[in-house]
């Protein structure tokens, strides 16, 4: 294959000539007028992209949204195969409940789960406080039979080097408003000895059984 650079007569333009043909146009102003790309684009593009773009964007730039799972049977659903290069992971709540009181809980891994090791706190509005070391809890004391709670907790990758995640929630009892419908308020911090992949939504106690709602996550880079 030979690769070539060609300019027009007037000076005004020229090519990238590949094999004899002129595959790409780029006036003087460095604007693309002709051509055709195919493959990977590395690196910045800056000014006007006109015409038909083909292909995917990968490894940053992109949210994405993964398969909500049913919150109505088991003990922790699992959310797994998070790309390494994932820099954020939202989890959105809706309508969640489980079958006992015990406060839910956000863990992460990298390759298992973590289940100790965790600096986390909740609070209520109706201060109540909470702690937790085997995971990010999310609630403060205000779980009851019956109660659901919808909500987002952000995760966010703070030091590549060590992996270092931190947790900020905002859920809310959203059943039997007022006496249950407490907002919560969390946040925490775990290091992890790799690429995080997976993220679990359980309980405390780790046997009260999920039986309404739904959750799912989305990540990017």
């Amino acid at each position: 294959m030979s690769i070539g650079l060609k300019s027009d007569s007037s000076g005004t333009s020229g090519s990238i000539v590949i094999n004899g043909s002129d595959k790409v146009v780029v006036t003087s102003a460095g604007n693309v007028t002709a051509g055709t790309f195919t493959g990977a684009v590395v690196g910045a593009v800056t000014g006007n992209v006109t015409g038909n773009v083909t292909g995917s964007l990968t490894a940053g730039g992109s949210l994405n949204l993964a398969t909500a799972v049913a919150t109505t049977s088991g003990t922790a659903i699992d959310f797994t195969g998070i790309p390494s290069w994932v820099k954020r992971v939202t989890v959105v709540f809706s309508g969640v409940s489980a079958s006992g009181t015990s406060n839910y809980l956000l863990q992460i891994g990298s390759g298992s789960v973590l289940t100790t090791g965790y600096d986390s706190a909740a609070s209520s509005f109706n201060d109540v406080n909470t702690g937790s070391t085997s995971g990010f809890i999310l609630t403060a004391g205000n779980v009851v039979v019956a109660s659901t709670v919808s909500g987002v907790v952000v995760l966010a990758g703070i030091n590549p080097s060590t992996n270092t995640w931190v947790s900020s929630g905002n859920v809310s009892n959203t059943a039997n408003p007022p006496v249950n419908g407490a907002s919560h308020l969390s946040g925490g911090n775990r290091a992890l000895s790799g690429a995080l992949d997976r993220v679990r939504l359980t309980t405390v106690n780790g046997t009260d059984t999920f039986d309404a709602g739904s959750v799912n996550i989305m990540y990017e880079g």
